[in-house]
């Protein structure tokens, strides 16, 4: 496995930081041992503070939200009066919902030396937080732990499918769904190939030491087919996106597929066996096996015209993009919610679930590609791009693209074919 770390952008809190560069071999990827290097006063500044209250003044509960328990009832086992729990969730109402507390979830509460309740803190995820001011009349606000950003490179080879290498390197399992989301409009990664390898510069967000995740990929390079496919981050008038080395954009008007992590189980054919109907005809579309449920996409803008079930097709959903193309999703388990005929929908929105309704013999999205009112194999066709980068920021993005074409170069090539051979 091949990541590299170097830190980056940082709030005023982390300006003395060292910038600092480590392999994930060496060490993981945690902000602890950038934390480390602050001094004991402002580590414990930093705690005291965590959030907006010199919390060293009280005594501090931690715990964590049980199955099934409510507001009132944490509060009332240490004598806070449903009024003022009343209160609360009154007030709560526009900064977070109460009723939204999650299991598992950590709240922290804040006792004088009388012993009464000052504080009580939801944490609603590892960042943001609710605070309850109890000491008066109940003031609610919310707040978010200090974060900072650090830079990180990986490669990968790919010896079965992109999802499997990200595991097996041991990466955010999101950088996938990125990564496809990028290359959806250029990339077939139903057919990458054993060989094919990927890098990639991207931004993670760590609050205490944890990672909140990958927050902006700068910049890949995805090598299939002897060819090398470059993405670099690009702001354009406040219009973000991916572009080529050429500064075309990567996003074109259609998706590659429809959905993600599955496998073509039968393609697009004039002839083809049915299983259920033990006769030859023609199967004008290609099959995706994936597990029910299975999120379905849209693959371009534009306006559902039928969201139905028929005994052939099950539940289907077809969606017109313009007066040139449309696409049809069949056998759902179910719609998304709010999909209907009349609903507009998004490239990339979810109109539905994989299912095995109509004749199916199990599991799978039949996907059904029309232009010009004839229907035409999905995978061949040529979706046209979106614009290019204008006239006007050429230089500006020559500059961006070669320093991370550089740098792209530079991050080391893992090699695991052995590894890969004794599993």
């Amino acid at each position: 496995m091949n990541v590299i770390l170097r830190l980056t952008l940082l709030p005023a809190l982390f300006l003395c930081f060292s910038s600092c560069q480590k392999k994930i071999a060496d060490a993981p990827p945690s902000a602890a041992s950038s934390l480390a290097e602050l001094p004991a006063p402002e580590l414990k500044r930093m705690a005291d503070d965590k959030y907006g209250i010199a919390i060293d003044q009280y005594v501090v509960i931690e715990e964590k939200i049980k199955r099934n328990q409510f507001l009132s009832d944490i509060l009332s086992a240490h004598d806070v009066a449903y009024p003022k729990v009343d209160a609360m969730a009154r007030k709560s109402k526009e900064v977070f919902d109460v009723r939204k507390m999650k299991a598992g979830n950590p709240y922290i509460l804040l006792k004088n030396d009388q012993a009464q309740v000052d504080y009580f803190i939801y944490e609603i995820n590892k960042a943001d937080y609710v605070v309850y001011d109890l000491r008066n009349e109940v003031e609610v606000n919310m707040g978010r732990k200090p974060t900072f950003t650090m830079e990180q490179e990986a490669s990968g080879v790919i010896y079965s499918s992109l999802y499997e290498t990200i595991q097996q390197n041991e990466l955010d399992v999101n950088l996938a769904s990125l990564l496809e989301n990028i290359y959806g409009w250029s990339l077939d990664f139903f057919h990458t190939q054993k060989g094919d390898w990927f890098k990639v510069i991207y931004d993670e967000e760590f609050v205490e030491g944890q990672s909140m995740g990958i927050k902006t990929i700068k910049s890949a390079v995805f090598h299939h087919a002897e060819k090398d496919f470059y993405a670099f981050y690009f702001d354009e008038n406040g219009q973000t996106g991916f572009y080529d080395e050429n500064g075309q954009s990567l996003r074109k008007a259609f998706l590659r597929a429809p959905l993600q992590y599955s496998r073509i189980s039968s393609g697009f054919s004039y002839k083809r066996f049915h299983p259920i109907l033990k006769r030859y005809r023609p199967h004008l579309g290609v099959d995706y096996a994936a597990p029910k449920g299975t999120p379905i996409r849209s693959v371009g803008d534009g306006v559902v015209v039928a969201a139905a079930y028929t005994r052939g097709n099950g539940r289907y959903v077809k969606v017109r993009h313009n007066s040139v193309y449309a696409t049809q999703y069949l056998h759902m388990s179910g719609f998304a919610k709010g999909v209907k005929s009349g609903t507009a929908v998004k490239q990339g929105d979810i109109i539905g679930y994989v299912g095995s309704t109509g004749l199916a013999t199990g599991p799978h999205l039949c996907f059904r590609f029309w232009k010009n009112g004839r229907q035409v194999n999905p995978r061949v066709i040529d979706a046209p791009p979106v614009e290019p980068i204008l006239h006007e920021n050429e230089n500006l993005y020559a500059a961006l693209r070669d320093e991370m074409k550089s740098r792209l170069e530079a991050i080391p090539l893992e090699k695991e074919e052995n590894t890969y051979a004794a599993k």
